[in-house]
């Protein structure tokens, strides 16, 4: 997916790179990407990528106005990672919900602290490496050791997200995942979403009854739906276009709380549902992981223009 494969990235360490600096957002330490050709904002506590902007352009990336950047609080907006599980734990396979000691959703990886392993930068490239060793310092609410590896790849083409997890136990792990990409939009109403059509879907809003998807999604108030499908995607607004392409995943989440549920969210503002959605990239419902001693697994996605 990189644009500049031929041309390795030059690995810098702190105080050498060029185009990267250490920011204090909040009470969270981020990286910051200022390229001439685009800008990025990264923090530690979650992996979680804020911002992505080509140069001239807007964000790619929603932000609620309100988000708080408090260790061990989750960032709304931008892309949160869910991970080793995804959603309502009760709502994951056997093999999965076992390991889960606890009620909270979207697993622990999206409020833990990430280390920093490598910044690499050229004339066209940024792309920057955190890790996470899921050992028994998370115990209390979830059983394994796997290692997680996130690796952020942007250009003026794109942003790339690749994680790649890895069974450090013995026993075989069971997992589930998803990239909460949140999206801007000028207009949900005028929103859509191809390339799902003809594949099913777990309506969460429905008792969690499967549906056939019949051309693109439109969004009319809540939808939360599990799509059983990992292929290319395009979302059109009423002022840009994106393409989605995926790697390693059968099943992507499509989500907007719409008004009633955003009036209960925290750090979401009441009227914010109009102008974003969430499309993301997953192993979910019956696309769980199961991983070997020893065995990885990737899970990545490329957010470009619309062809």
């Amino acid at each position: 997916m990189s644009e500049s494969s031929n041309r390795p990235p030059l690995s810098l360490s702190p105080g050498q790179w060029s185009f990267t600096r250490w920011k204090t957002i909040g009470q969270l330490e981020a990286l910051e990407v200022h390229h001439p050709l685009f800008q990025a904002t990264l923090f530690l506590q979650g992996a979680h990528l804020a911002s992505f902007k080509p140069q001239d352009e807007p964000d790619w990336l929603w932000m609620s106005q309100t988000a708080r950047y408090e260790p061990g609080r989750a960032i709304r907006g931008g892309i949160p990672v869910c991970w080793p599980w995804f959603g309502d734990p009760a709502r994951n396979a056997p093999e999965v919900r076992k390991r889960i000691h606890t009620d909270k959703a979207h697993g622990f990886a999206r409020t833990a602290l990430w280390k920093l392993e490598d910044v690499r930068e050229n004339a066209h490239e940024v792309e920057i490496s955190l890790s996470l060793d899921a050992n028994e310092d998370f115990s209390d609410v979830w059983v394994g050791h796997a290692l997680a590896l996130f690796t952020f790849s942007f250009s003026i083409r794109g942003c790339q997200l690749a994680l790649t997890t890895t069974n450090l136990g013995k026993d075989p792990l069971a997992f589930t995942q998803a990239f909460h990409t949140y999206l801007p939009t000028s207009d949900i109403s005028r929103t859509r979403v191809l390339g799902l059509g003809n594949s099913q879907y777990i309506d969460t809003l429905d008792n969690w009854e499967y549906r056939n998807q019949e051309g693109p999604v439109y969004f009319d108030g809540e939808t939360d739906r599990i799509y059983e499908s990992g292929e290319p995607l395009t979302i059109v607004t009423p002022r840009t276009g994106r393409k989605l392409t995926s790697v390693g995943s059968d099943s992507t989440v499509v989500w907007n709380p719409g008004p009633a549920k955003a009036a209960k969210l925290s750090d979401f503002p009441g009227t914010a549902w109009q102008s974003m959605l969430c499309v993301e990239t997953a192993n979910a419902a019956s696309d769980y992981r199961v991983l070997n001693e020893g065995q990885s697994h990737t899970l990545g996605v490329f957010i470009g223009r619309k062809s």
